[in-house]
């Protein structure tokens, strides 16, 4: 049977006493998705993954995962995996054994298993590491682990809560081209939970930002980036400089703006609050004498062509077409 959607939320609703965390969410995350959940802390996007994992009971709603409504069912009969920001290994089982663990509570034989959990081992690039405890691995290490132990169940979608935050920058970047790898491998669909705009940006096809336990947008990365729907997505997802104009908000991406007051186009005038070298660009920004702020992000040689400073007056420029009038 083909399915058009992997994962289908129908007015998914959840309830702490009082407290909404989820309200009325609906989505449908295609087959063999990426699909990342962003969005600040308390939006409700954890709430979601729990739901979708059946870890979470739902209020209102129903969740379908292959076309099949799951929300009654327990964990253990939906066909998802959950992989959680602890890696939460058995410390006293040496990574072979960690992998194979559910099989071993399913009675299959100890050569079946070892030999299914080999093959998750080098899907994970691990299978050197097979006989070593938990505790004798770095972090990086410990979550192939436990992606393998997700993945050897054969979950039809797998669950990531934050994997990558307990990482150092330069493994996060391994981890996230990892993490992709393994998905169009796999073929199978992933929701990824992050607070991250830059890992969404990087792994997802699907991005799904929230806010207040609602959807406020839901498109490819670039669609987001390039089209925020609002003053508040063009804040969260960052690169944006949003500006009062006339009678409404703009968002305008601050890498197509510059120094300098040259043609006729829109612009502003104020004074350079920092300047910030980040290597391939530099970012100055502005702040206007009635607090509005800004900021150029410019490649590095155009930024020394004729650098400013800290309090220099500047004037920041962009092109009409660069501006996005903006749903408050």
């Amino acid at each position: 049977m083909d399915h058009r959607y992997d994962v289908e939320l129908v007015k998914v609703t959840k309830r702490y006493g009082t407290t909404v965390a989820v309200d009325g969410i609906s989505l449908r995350i295609p087959q063999s998705s990426y699909c990342c959940l962003l969005g600040p802390s308390g939006c409700g996007k954890t709430s979601t993954l729990r739901m979708i994992a059946g870890h979470e009971a739902i209020s209102e709603g129903d969740i379908l995962i292959h076309d099949v409504n799951v929300s009654d069912l327990p964990p253990a009969r939906r066909g998802t995996a959950m992989m959680f920001q602890s890696y939460a290994l058995f410390p006293h089982l040496n990574c072979l054994d960690n992998v194979a663990f559910s099989m071993k509570m399913r009675g299959v034989s100890k050569k079946e298993r070892h030999a299914k959990a080999r093959e998750y081992l080098a899907l994970v690039h691990m299978s050197d590491y097979a006989l070593r405890l938990p505790a004798q691995l770095s972090g990086g290490q410990q979550q192939r682990i436990a992606l393998a132990r997700a993945l050897v169940t054969r979950p039809r979608v797998l669950l990531l809560d934050e994997p990558l935050s307990a990482l150092d920058p330069f493994l996060r970047v391994r981890m996230r081209e990892e993490l992709k790898r393994l998905q169009r491998e796999l073929g199978i669909s992933f929701i990824h939970v992050t607070h991250s705009q830059e890992e969404a940006l990087a792994l997802a096809d699907l991005m799904v930002v929230m806010e207040d336990g609602h959807i406020r947008q839901s498109g490819t990365p670039r669609t987001v980036f390039e089209e925020p729907a609002s003053a508040f997505i063009a804040r969260f997802i960052g690169g944006h400089n949003v500006l009062p104009w006339q009678s409404g908000m703009i968002a305008v991406r601050a890498d197509h703006c510059t120094l300098g007051a040259d043609g006729d186009g829109p612009r502003l005038t104020g004074r350079v609050a920092a300047v910030e070298y980040q290597g391939p660009v530099v970012r100055v920004a502005v702040t206007t004498d009635d607090g509005v702020e800004a900021a150029a992000l410019m490649a590095d040689h155009d930024f020394y062509r004729s650098p400013v400073g800290p309090g220099d007056v500047a004037t920041l420029s962009w092109a009409v077409a660069s501006a996005r009038t903006l749903v408050q």
